[in-house]
């Protein structure tokens, strides 16, 4: 029976109803993370052309970039911890050029930490959890300031990830996947 005639059952997920975690950032950056885009992906497509027709046949899996924004908060302060993953990724400022690290996908992925982006229920009970796997920072935004505005100051955060499984009470699959509160993980291996 669908949530909206059935009072009983839970809640549909809500879009204010998530909690990100990011590895290295003090707290994870859990409380106060504004923003998050989850995982999404393309399957790209082969084209075979044959006389006056052509066909199309599925190719590979391509995972697209996220955004992430969170408040920064004086304490602690995520424009400083932000810079401090990016160093910890092997970014050193010109000044010293007798220093020849440059950044690595192993050194930034450590740098981060992980990230993943639960979707909660009103009790606080995960129903849809996101991992990013191989995941690293690719661009980092601030927040304009001016006297004419007195929103909160913000920091975005996109990430490059080699894919994400996600793992759910209940299954994307319907009813010819696995019982409810089964668990289903969306991965390369599936």
């Amino acid at each position: 029976m669908a949530f909206w005639t059935d009072h009983t059952g839970q809640d549909p997920k809500r879009a204010y109803r998530f909690i990100v975690t990011i590895g290295n950032m003090p707290d994870g950056a859990t409380w106060y993370a504004k923003k998050a885009t989850k995982p999404t992906f393309k399957i790209t497509e082969s084209k075979h052309n044959y006389l006056n027709h052509t066909f199309y046949y599925p190719g590979r899996v391509e995972w697209n970039e996220l955004d992430i924004t969170l408040v920064d908060p004086v304490s602690p302060d995520a424009v400083a911890n932000t810079l401090a993953m990016i160093q910890n990724a092997g970014y050193k400022p010109p000044g010293n050029f007798t220093e020849t690290t440059t950044i690595s996908k192993s050194a930034a992925i450590s740098a981060l930490g992980g990230v993943n982006i639960d979707v909660i229920q009103s009790d606080g009970s995960t129903v849809e959890s996101w991992s990013l796997q191989g995941a690293w920072i690719t661009d980092v935004g601030f927040t304009e300031l001016s006297y004419e505005s007195d929103d909160l100051v913000e920091v975005t955060l996109k990430f490059r990830y080699d894919w994400a499984t996600c793992t759910t009470a209940n299954s994307a699959l319907g009813t010819s996947g696995p019982a409810k509160n089964d668990f289903f993980a969306l991965n390369p291996s599936t």
